[in-house]
């Protein structure tokens, strides 16, 4: 092997391994502003509470008086401008309550895009301009793939604790914090 393939080998190498730094740093996920989530974390939890589906038990017993608690933890938060871009994975769980019991009723993780607007008059300083989340069936890669980096959505596969939502569930209904999690 003469000195010169050598080099145009080790030119090669070095340029791949530039090339492939430069493409993880541009699919890992950026820094969260804390500042910024702090101030879009609530619109986006009531707005993402607010238009939760789903049918079932819960929602055709009255007594129970089951509701959406939802919430979501920030995967990428870009500003540009009066203008957020928020890829969250979000929580949501419908609990009522039954006897003294706080019960679940149904639950779902999904990713979602959030973007909002700067409006001084709305609650929260921002208002919800779009929402989208993934299809059910054949369409859920393909959509997590175009709207989320390589790093991101290998983290949307991480199951989310729902201790939070219990407690501001009981709190809701007046329970005491160590009441019981049943079935619906």
């Amino acid at each position: 092997m003469s000195v010169l393939s050598f080099r145009r080998g080790a030119v090669g190498v070095g340029a791949a391994a530039v090339l492939a730094a430069t493409g993880t740093w541009v699919m890992w996920p950026g820094g969260i502003d804390g500042r910024l989530w702090g101030e879009v974390r609530p619109v986006i939890e009531a707005r993402i509470a607010a238009e939760s589906r789903g049918s079932g038990y819960g929602g055709s017993v009255p007594a129970i008086e089951a509701r959406w608690f939802c919430q979501a933890k920030a995967l990428e938060l870009e500003r540009h401008g009066d203008e957020v871009r928020a890829g969250v994975n979000a929580l949501c769980v419908r609990y009522g309550v039954r006897d003294d019991i706080l019960v679940e009723c149904g639950a779902g993780q999904y990713p979602q895009v959030v973007r909002l607007e700067r409006d001084e008059a709305a609650a929260g300083g921002y208002r919800v301009v779009a929402r989208e989340e993934p299809p059910d069936g054949d369409g859920y890669g393909r959509w997590t793939d175009s709207h989320f980096g390589v790093f991101t959505r290998s983290s949307l596969h991480h199951p989310m604790s729902s201790r939070t939502l219990e407690a501001t569930a009981r709190a809701h209904f007046g329970l005491p914090a160590d009441a019981g999690v049943g079935e619906c």
